[in-house]
């Protein structure tokens, strides 16, 4: 259920399909109707294959680390070689989600797949964290003269500055900085989202969050600093498995998601407002001083004749020291609202 039927203010919601398809074209494609229904803006898939990423070497080097949560100990072209998303499954996913209204685009990770994705039109780029440091590739698609997502994971503020400058030297004019943290999954204390302000006044850029994290508190959060762009992870179901299901939204997540987030922008309003026509009716409610119980003329008003209680209508509370002591100059009955006329 929406909480307004306003147009949404929130952030671009982009919901990252990336490896979650379990190697099903037709499980994709659901993804996306899914992802169409929970309201988010955008669907996005990752463009590459285990050659053009990586080498076919079982070494070390080309091994993830023992100790990771989730890919411990595999060969990078292994895990990639599950992960990707097969060239030709892109238009049809593209066409799909165009067809239901969705913006489609792609991370891609080296000239071949820029080159391949120019011709499918996409109507802007994403870069990964990995690739911050990879200038050639972030100037090549500067050079098409489209929007340019960068996310920032992984890189220092100088990698990041020299990424701008590579984007901006290739043409780029329309840039998102995403803050990132490239660990899968990620913990809230290890998202620092002060980092967007920052990017946003030294960069002179619009910034936004590509969030690894569990749950949506995270993103919402980024959302009320001024993100206009949340990226995560989408699946049908987590307990369906895949490389990227553990960190994951499901469908009705990513609606929470969209409503969170629009929710979030909307409570910022305005620091000069204070009171508001929604409070009415409990500005009606507060406090004044009443009569509590049946007074003749003559009677004083006492701590037990004359209380400050729901709703308004008489006098303030504060008013109640300079009332306790005065004569009523008239009949007063229980529940009457105490104004000076009375003594």
């Amino acid at each position: 259920m929406t909480v307004t039927s306003e147009p949404r203010k929130g952030p671009m919601i982009v919901a990252e399909i990336s490896g979650n398809h379990n190697g099903s074209l037709p499980r994709a494609l659901d993804i996306v109707r899914a992802v169409a229904d929970s309201g988010a803006h955008a669907v996005k898939i990752q463009t590459y294959t285990a050659d053009t990423i990586t080498l076919n070497v079982d070494s070390p080097a080309f091994r993830v680390s023992a100790e990771h949560e989730l890919w411990g100990s595999r060969t990078l072209y292994d895990l990639y070689s599950e992960a990707f998303t097969p060239w030709e499954w892109h238009e049809p996913i593209f066409e799909l989600a165009r067809e239901l209204g969705l913006i489609a685009f792609s991370t891609p990770f080296d000239e071949t797949a820029v080159d391949f994705l120019e011709t499918l039109h996409v109507p802007l780029y994403k870069i990964a964290s990995l690739e911050i440091v990879d200038l050639p590739l972030i100037r090549q698609v500067a050079q098409t003269g489209k929007p340019m997502i960068l996310s920032v994971g992984t890189g220092s503020i100088v990698e990041v500055a020299q990424a701008v400058e590579a984007a901006r030297a290739g043409g780029a004019t329309n840039i998102t900085l995403l803050a990132c943290t490239s660990s899968y999954p990620a913990l809230p204390d290890d998202a620092n989202l002060l980092r967007m302000p920052v990017m946003k006044e030294l960069f002179n850029v619009k910034v936004g969050l590509s969030d690894h994290t569990m749950g949506i508190g995270v993103s919402v959060a980024a959302a009320a600093l001024g993100a206009t762009v949340i990226e995560k992870h989408v699946t049908l179901r987590r307990a369906d498995g895949g490389v990227d299901s553990a960190f994951s939204l499901e469908p009705e997540e990513l609606t929470m998601l969209v409503e969170g987030c629009d929710a979030a922008v909307r409570a910022l309003g305005s620091a000069d407002k204070w009171a508001s026509t929604a409070e009415n009716e409990s500005l009606r409610l507060r406090p004044s001083l009443y009569v509590s119980a049946d007074v003749k003329a003559g009677d004083v008003a006492t701590a037990e004749n004359v209380r400050s209680v729901r709703p308004s209508g008489g006098l303030p509370p504060i008013e109640i020291d300079r009332v306790l002591g005065r004569v009523f100059a008239s009949d007063a009955a229980l529940g009457m609202p105490v104004s000076w006329e009375l003594f």
